[in-house]
């Protein structure tokens, strides 16, 4: 905000002198007759500076003033604190919706459901489509990369274990083992919990 002290280029605390220089700069400066070529800007500037040496350099004026533009400083910090809390509540009440939404995706996606439900299910949620896409694909990779690092953990003790099993079978059946499983066997095994 551009105050009058500041057309001037003094202090708020200036005395009567230092105005009254600041003054003479100032019209020196941005006198129209000086700037040719810029006489539109320059006339603008001079009748500026002009203003606020009126005001300032009158004392009652100048007292009127800044207790206005005090008031209106306070008012105008006042709105400013109001935004800036409005602002943090609606970053706080953003990052509740995130983890809210990104809860129940991951909770649709520990059940199995597949990217397009997820979505779905979000956008029924009154998640945006963007975000809704970027939770749903984001959830959806997480869970695949979970499965998949499970199922290769997984593997080698369920393929040991249906070996085992199919030995043991037959020891009791009297008949011969089965195959041993491939890696494909063992991985739907893994999955699904059954043998194909």
């Amino acid at each position: 905000m551009t105050t009058l002290y500041a057309t001037l280029g003094v202090l708020p605390t200036a005395t009567l002198d230092e105005i009254k220089r600041a003054y003479r700069r100032a019209a020196m400066k941005w006198h129209p007759d000086r700037n040719l070529g810029r006489e539109a800007e320059a006339h603008t500037a001079f009748q500026e500076i002009r203003d606020a040496y009126a005001i300032l350099s009158d004392a009652v004026q100048r007292q009127v003033y800044d207790e206005v533009f005090e008031r209106e400083m306070q008012r105008w910090q006042a709105e400013c604190e109001a935004q800036q809390e409005q602002e943090r509540e609606a970053q706080r009440a953003a990052q509740e919706h995130y983890e809210k939404m990104v809860a129940i995706a991951m909770r649709f996606a520990d059940e199995g459901h597949n990217r397009d439900v997820i979505f779905g299910v979000l956008l029924g949620r009154d998640c945006q489509a963007e975000l809704a896409a970027r939770i749903a694909d984001s959830t959806w990779a997480l869970q695949a990369s979970r499965r998949a690092s499970e199922a290769a953990a997984g593997a080698p003790d369920t393929e040991a274990a249906a070996t085992a099993a199919g030995a043991a079978s037959a020891r009791d059946e009297g008949t011969r083992p089965r195959r041993h499983p491939g890696a494909f066997d063992s991985f739907w095994h893994g999955l699904f919990g059954i043998r194909s």
